[in-house]
């Protein structure tokens, strides 16, 4: 494996600069639930960041916790613009759908309501930004890099080469890249792939819009570690919660892998008789019956599927527990 991988890269040694005047370069995006108690650690991490030509948009998805509030304080002194947005519980596609409307950067960068970056983070996304020729960056939807967890350990392991331009689809099924990521997209092509919106899911895998991006656009994965993924505070009371109503956004995603991905067959066999287990699985645990769940596959997709369905059977019998 080629290329390294700093554990934190060393921050910029020039003062903090102003907010330059004109449209933001970043649209720095945060959906958030009921998470107060961590969005201190987002704004933080954002006063400390070298580039300032950014703007944070919250969403707010129906907190309860005092959330308007602490925002809003923030946005009446923070030195970059702060945009505070409620809408009642609609789940995070919603939230992302609405962020991505009102986004006035260039590029869109979703950070998570209980994770921070690095202070260089911004800067050095940027640097790879236009590290790729001006002539090929309208191929491109953007920059991916590494994630540390909150003991500033490496999320995963590296990329191969320090610097790849490939795809989501290819780093998935071909290279197995199954870690936690994070980078942004052009704000223009996210507008044009919106997030399916179901309301008794509020809750879609995001996979299903990364594929039909990379089907049209590169991106550039790079081995630099700039965003911090505070693992041991996940919790049940987030915007994707285990239930029908996520199991109902997570399906797409196997039907996706079943219907329309088949070329990705030959490198992946196993990620689609996981997507045909987990299509069965959830099928029957919302109701859907065997029939009906083979025709919506055609061909070998379809066998494998009826080879999955007693175990997917077996398994949704738990599932009748679940809210």
């Amino acid at each position: 494996m080629t290329g390294s991988v700093p554990h934190r890269p060393v921050q910029s040694g020039h003062a903090r600069p102003e907010a330059p005047a004109g449209p933001p370069i970043f649209t720095v995006f945060t959906a958030t639930f009921n998470r107060a108690h961590t969005l201190p650690r987002v704004y933080d991490s954002l006063t400390r960041q070298t580039l300032r030509a950014f703007e944070w948009v919250v969403v707010d998805d129906g907190s309860t916790d005092g959330t308007r509030e602490l925002v809003e304080g923030w946005a009446a002194r923070a030195a970059f613009p702060v945009r505070y947005l409620y809408q009642p519980n609609a789940g995070k596609p919603a939230a992302l759908n609405r962020g991505v409307q009102v986004a006035r950067g260039e590029l869109f960068l979703n950070l998570d309501s209980d994770d921070t970056c690095v202070p260089t983070a911004l800067e050095r996304l940027l640097h790879h930004w236009h590290a790729i020729p001006e002539a090929e960056r309208s191929q491109f939807t953007g920059v991916t890099g590494l994630c540390l967890d909150e003991r500033g350990k490496l999320h995963g392991r590296p990329y191969r080469r320090a610097v790849m331009d490939s795809d989501s689809l290819e780093m998935h099924f071909r290279y197995r890249d199954r870690w936690e990521r994070w980078g942004f997209h052009r704000t223009d092509v996210l507008r044009a792939f919106p997030f399916p919106v179901d309301p008794d899911a509020r809750f879609v895998s995001e996979s299903v819009v990364w594929f039909r991006i990379a089907r049209r656009y590169r991106t550039r994965f790079v081995n630099e570690a700039l965003r911090s993924y505070h693992v041991a505070e996940r919790r049940p009371d987030q915007l994707t919660a285990l239930s029908r109503g996520a199991m109902r956004g997570r399906l797409p995603y196997h039907v996706m892998v079943l219907t329309e991905l088949r070329e990705w067959w030959r490198p992946a066999p196993l990620e689609f008789v996981r997507s045909a287990l987990a299509y069965s699985r959830y099928s029957y645990t919302l109701g859907v019956g065997r029939t009906e769940q083979l025709r919506a596959v055609h061909g070998p997709m379809r066998v494998l599927v009826a080879l999955a369905q007693p175990a997917g059977w077996l398994v949704s019998r738990l599932d009748r527990r679940l809210p």
